[in-house]
């Protein structure tokens, strides 16, 4: 061993031995002096520091262990008043003008996207100009709504932070900005938001209650849907839907959408339809609109999931989307019976005529006569001469539903010359 690690071994040992239970004990007492007398951030800073050595030295001490388990643990102990120093540390920090700003921040931001009452609406106002009118803030502003009061609170973030303040020198205008922001948390808290009310009075406020007439359906909700639905009111049978807690309640408000099929449900029937929600992807076909079809082709190959596969079809069906056609040919040749019917009819509701070869040669081709059917209704819905004439040779099928939309083909095709 070199002389250097030597002289090394030796010091390492001697500041072992140094480290004991009473000097980390005395430095401890010592440290809390300090932190007691300390007046600014930097003195602050050095009891940190101290306070970062002794815990330092307490990790790598090698303490004496207790005798028995009755004994107290000295290195437990020196923790636990470390951790208790640093807690008092941190309470004799600040205020800080960054709190003051956080506080006022998050004031801002519940205004902003909180829903009030009629009730609350005031209240948060009063909040606010209460807050605003701290001798310590600056902020020349009128009052007068919810935007009003969130504009404010942007103006009284600007302030603070122009102010510079140092938490030494502006210690006493910090504490009352401090104060008085956590005042305005607290009044914003005790105002009436919308999600106080029960569900009864958010309904009630959207006047369900006010359509009710002689009837008397169970629950009474429910007749208001149905008032809804006659009046084509979508927004109102909307609401109910996202208000209602009931599974019953919902499930008639979403037959009553698929019954409209409103345009106004296309958004909150595709964040449904997003979860997969089958009654939502019907009411999107009722509606008819092509937004949601990019969404949906997403299900077509959806092969571990054949109801969501049907309703999908159909809906795209509805829809009449050309995009779609491609997609759903190719459902044709898959092994699911019920799958390939559906596609059938979902191609026949399009109309496409790009459809006529492929459905003709399902008509020809397949095993399952339900299939066939299908096909054949399918190229009667698309209606065009090619179409036609593929069903019509169909007239003596063994099945029978096939013979009855040849039947049909034909009819189409004689009419011309009967009217003529």
């Amino acid at each position: 061993m070199s002389e250097n690690e030597s002289d090394a071994d030796a010091d390492a040992q001697s500041e072992s031995e140094d480290v004991s239970v009473e000097s980390l004990s005395e430095r401890l007492d010592a440290i809390a002096e300090d932190l007691e007398t300390a007046e600014t951030e930097a003195d602050l800073d050095d009891v940190e520091s101290d306070l970062d050595a002794v815990a330092a030295d307490l990790e790598d001490a090698d303490l004496p262990e207790p005798e028995d388990d009755d004994e107290e643990d000295p290195a437990a102990e020196l923790e636990s008043r470390v951790s208790d120093l640093r807690d008092d540390l941190e309470d004799a920090r600040g205020p800080y003008a960054e709190e003051v700003v956080e506080n006022i921040e998050e004031a801002k931001s519940t205004v902003a996207d909180t829903r009030w009452t009629e009730t609350g609406e005031p209240e948060v106002v009063d909040a606010v100009e209460a807050f605003l009118a701290t001798d310590e803030l600056d902020v020349d502003a009128t009052v007068a709504d919810i935007d009003d009061a969130a504009d404010a609170l942007g103006d009284a973030i600007d302030a603070v932070e122009a102010l510079a303040l140092d938490p030494d020198d502006d210690a006493a205008t910090i504490e009352a900005l401090l104060e008085a922001s956590e005042t305005l948390l607290s009044g914003l808290d005790e105002a009436e938001e919308w999600d106080d009310l029960s569900v009864r009075e958010q309904l009630d406020f959207h006047g369900f209650y006010d359509v009710l007439d002689h009837r008397k359906d169970y629950p009474p909700e429910w007749h208001a849907i149905k008032v809804f639905e006659r009046e084509m009111q979508a927004e109102k049978i909307l609401i109910g839907l996202d208000m209602f807690e009931s599974d019953f309640m919902q499930e008639h408000c979403m037959e009553s959408l698929e019954r409209l099929g409103p345009e106004e449900a296309i958004e909150p029937m595709m964040n449904l339809a997003q979860r997969r929600d089958k009654q939502a992807i019907s009411v999107l076909g009722k509606i008819g609109s092509e937004e949601p079809v990019e969404m949906l082709l997403d299900y077509v190959d959806a092969d571990s999931d054949p109801a969501l596969q049907k309703v999908t079809f159909k809906a795209l069906g509805e829809i009449g989307s050309e995009e779609a056609v491609q997609p759903l040919a190719n459902k044709l040749a898959v092994e699911n019976e019920i799958i390939r019917s559906r596609a059938a009819r979902a191609l026949g509701l399009i109309g496409d005529t790009r459809a006529v070869e492929p459905l003709a040669d399902v008509l020809e081709d397949d095993e399952d006569d339900t299939v066939r059917a299908s096909a054949a209704w399918a190229l009667n819905q698309i209606g065009t001469e090619r179409a036609l004439d593929a069903v019509a040779a169909y007239g003596d099928d063994r099945s029978f539903l096939v013979q009855d939309e040849a039947e049909k083909a034909a009819v189409v095709e004689e009419e011309p010359e009967t009217a003529a």
